[in-house]
């Protein structure tokens, strides 16, 4: 039987300042801030944003305007990037390689020709929030590579397929297991198809007050690891949640307090490991509104 550490209210508040600590995997090993107080720098081409979010230095980039190129631009460590209004990355993405104490918020991904986020290599404390991700080529956020420690929310993701897988390789037990630990919370998968996330070896994942709507599946948990399922909407969903799939085998699962509403049936089996960190729960027949509201690039001060 699942145990967990939760501070239970209603009523999350969809309109979170910039500066809001994170909830959830990346509030803990002491916390993500990002570029702290070092002053601003604004970028409007992709050679300034590759320049401006290298390195370990302190730093926030304010990503103002569109910016087009291809490839991945590199993340080093300490960086808050941070997008103006209308903010957008066309045709590339963002990778973090090692690189600890991220935050990404508030940018328009479209037409990336890899991934639009791509974590990996143990980089730890990342936060990915109130972002938007649309018709790119691979991930719109994947995590892997004993990848620790991160938060991903408030973000949308429609017209695309491939959402949010979390660990590569089914043969990558040995580096993975014991990390990769992931909190998705307030995320709107709107009419995308797959990997909200899709999890191998990670025990615990937490996946609580998304709303998940026309998907072809939900969750699935895999290669042993373990994810807790709650108060989630599921909104004409073929499979919410998976134990095992595509071939990889099972790990486990714990569903409960979600809404399914013209969707299949989840799927459960075993335990999870408990979940080390307070957090607010809002019940799942106000996810909708919530989510709907308040998920996406635009929708906190810039």
């Amino acid at each position: 039987m699942i145990t967990s550490t939760a501070v239970v209210t209603t009523g999350a508040d969809a309109e979170l300042p910039a500066q809001e600590a994170p909830i959830g995997w990346a509030s803990q090993n002491g916390g993500t801030q990002g570029g702290g107080g070092a002053a601003p720098i604004t970028v409007t081409s992709a050679s300034a944003l590759s320049s401006a979010i290298s390195g370990t230095t302190a730093a926030v980039v304010r990503v103002s305007g569109t910016i087009s190129c291809s490839g991945m631009l590199k993340v080093g460590s300490n960086k808050s990037i941070l997008g103006n209004a209308g903010a957008t990355i066309d045709g590339c993405g963002l990778t973090l390689s090692g690189s600890k104490n991220v935050v990404i918020r508030n940018l328009s991904f479209r037409d990336w020709d890899d991934d639009a986020i791509n974590i990996e290599k143990a980089s730890t404390n990342v936060v990915v929030d109130h972002n938007t991700f649309t018709n790119g080529y691979d991930g719109a956020v994947d995590i892997k590579r004993a990848s620790d420690y991160i938060t991903v929310s408030w973000n949308r993701v429609h017209g695309h397929g491939k959402s949010m897988l979390l660990g590569h390789s089914d043969d990558n037990g040995s580096q993975d297991t014991g990390k990769l630990r992931v909190t998705y919370h307030h995320n709107y998968f709107d009419g995308s198809g797959t990997r909200h996330p899709r999890v191998r070896f990670a025990n615990p994942v937490h996946v609580f007050n998304n709303y998940y709507r026309d998907n072809e599946y939900g969750v699935a948990s895999t290669c042993n690891a373990g994810v807790l399922v709650e108060n989630n909407h599921f909104d004409n969903v073929d499979e919410p949640t998976l134990v095992g799939y595509a071939g990889s085998p099972a790990g486990t699962l714990v569903q409960r307090g979600n809404l399914f509403t013209g969707s299949g049936s989840p799927e459960a089996s075993g335990t999870v490991a408990k979940i080390p960190y307070a957090y607010s729960l809002e019940p799942a027949s106000a996810v909708k509104g919530s989510v709907t509201a308040g998920a996406g690039a635009g929708k906190i001060l810039p």
